[in-house]
């Protein structure tokens, strides 16, 4: 009786985030057991928790290696984590109810449209099946393609990583198992390699275009003119993110690698920082120029609806179309032939400030705390905050205060600010007076 009481009390919002502290909870538990690392010994809390909050949060930060460090149960789990974090917690037990052939309620249905940013509530279950089918596809497919490089290189146990990275990159994760070559290496061993590299792409980007886009292009395939609105602006925008950083790697950074290393290098750092956390290059060798616009692409991301997190392209979409209206002196935001609501640009001004804020924030306290410089700590917090997983490599040195730090951010990142903030509000009256209104001079 208590338990559905406190069901009916809660908010869908506070349901999401119950559900994601539940799971990172319950994985942290399982990374805690003995026989979930190599060698037999029961891994910290601490140390435990991080790893899992990673993990569901698709983050890709690590402490340890996940290669040498975790034994085979430790992995199965940390990739367990990846798919439900990656999928949604709410999206995994929506489909296993619907495979148990329970009956979903009004509640749960909102609770599922509240999770993957649907439109309305009106054909969610469908859409949740959808979602669920065209991820167990593409992962096996894009696994299958990775297999024979990986067999080739590491025998049967080649199926297995295929496998793995298939779905840490479609879930836009980042952890990797090639450390067995070289610990905390990711896929720089890979750099050349065009198979690997171009279906890592291939799967950062799809797992980031979000759920309602990859509708989208099933029922109008290329007509383009019947998309939603949200759908051209996520493309356009994802499209020039892509472009316009891939441009400035190719040609102002790794001058030393071949033409055909240079062009995939070039081509993966500006996919990877869409949330995605794995990398070809040593990030270090980076020039300062390089490491900051790696730091805004992270904090932009992928796209609302996906398994990317960030700022998300839509929320830099509406700012910089807000900013253009302003500068013409229009009245609204415009974009495809459509007037932008003033609600949907405060809450992408409030995302963003808070997305700022707290990286900022973040980055001053590990900075401080460490003796670091302010731009290695900013990566690092951006990295958190955008679910990324990308780290100049300080991660494993620092201390509990920056982990603690690290584990808020990328929770926030993850489940989001206004999901959080609702949650937090729910139970706040909103006011019907209005206060007396006076200009005040910006700008």
């Amino acid at each position: 009786m208590g338990v559905v009481l406190l069901k009916r009390k809660l908010t869908s919002f506070q349901i999401i985030i119950l559900g994601f502290s539940g799971v990172i909870l319950f994985g942290t538990f399982l990374l805690m057991l003995p026989f979930s690392s190599r060698s037999g010994l029961a891994t910290p809390f601490s140390e435990a928790l991080f790893t899992s909050t990673s993990a569901v949060c698709v983050t890709g930060l690590i402490i340890h290696d996940t290669a040498t460090y975790w034994s085979a149960f430790g992995q199965f789990v940390i990739l367990l984590l990846i798919q439900i974090g990656g999928m949604g917690v709410i999206t995994v037990a929506a489909s296993f109810a619907m495979i148990s052939g329970r009956k979903i309620s009004l509640m749960q249905r909102s609770t599922m449209q509240e999770a993957i940013s649907a439109p309305k509530v009106g054909g969610i279950v469908r859409l949740t099946g959808f979602i669920v089918r065209v991820t167990l596809v593409m992962e096996l497919l894009c696994a299958a393609v990775m297999a024979p490089v990986f067999c080739r290189d590491f025998g049967k146990i080649g199926l297995w990583m295929a496998l793995f990275h298939s779905v840490s990159a479609f879930c836009n994760a980042g952890f990797d198992l090639l450390g067995v070559r070289t610990p905390f290496s990711s896929l720089t061993s890979y750099a050349a390699n065009p198979v690997i590299n171009f279906t890592i792409m291939f799967l950062i980007v799809f797992g980031g275009i979000g759920f309602l886009t990859w509708e989208d292009i099933r029922t109008n395939r290329l007509h383009l003119h019947k998309y939603r609105m949200q759908s051209k602006v996520i493309l356009c925008t994802t499209a020039v993110l892509l472009i316009v950083p891939a441009m400035y790697f190719y040609f102002f950074e790794f001058a030393d690698l071949t033409r055909k290393e240079r062009l995939l290098s070039s081509l993966f750092q500006a996919v990877t920082p869409r949330t995605a956390g794995f990398n070809t290059v040593d990030l270090t060798d980076l020039s300062e120029a390089g490491q900051f616009i790696t730091i805004a692409l992270m904090l932009i991301g992928g796209s609302p609806g996906s398994t990317a997190g960030g700022l998300k392209t839509t929320t830099i979409a509406v700012l910089l179309t807000t900013a253009i209206s302003t500068f013409r002196r229009r009245e609204n935001a415009h974009l495809f032939g459509r007037r932008i609501d003033d609600d949907v640009v405060k809450n992408a001004t409030t995302i963003s400030l808070m997305y700022i804020t707290l990286c900022c924030t973040g980055g001053l306290i590990i900075s401080v705390s460490e003796g670091l410089p302010m731009l290695t700590c900013l990566f690092e917090t951006a990295s958190a905050v955008g679910t990324v997983g990308l780290s100049l490599g300080i991660t494993p040195e620092l201390n509990l205060l920056s982990w603690s730090v690290l584990i808020l951010l990328m929770f926030f990142g993850r489940v989001g600010g206004l999901t959080l903030i609702f949650a937090a509000l729910s139970s706040a009256q909103k006011k019907v007076s209005k206060l007396p209104k006076e200009k005040i001079t910006v700008g």
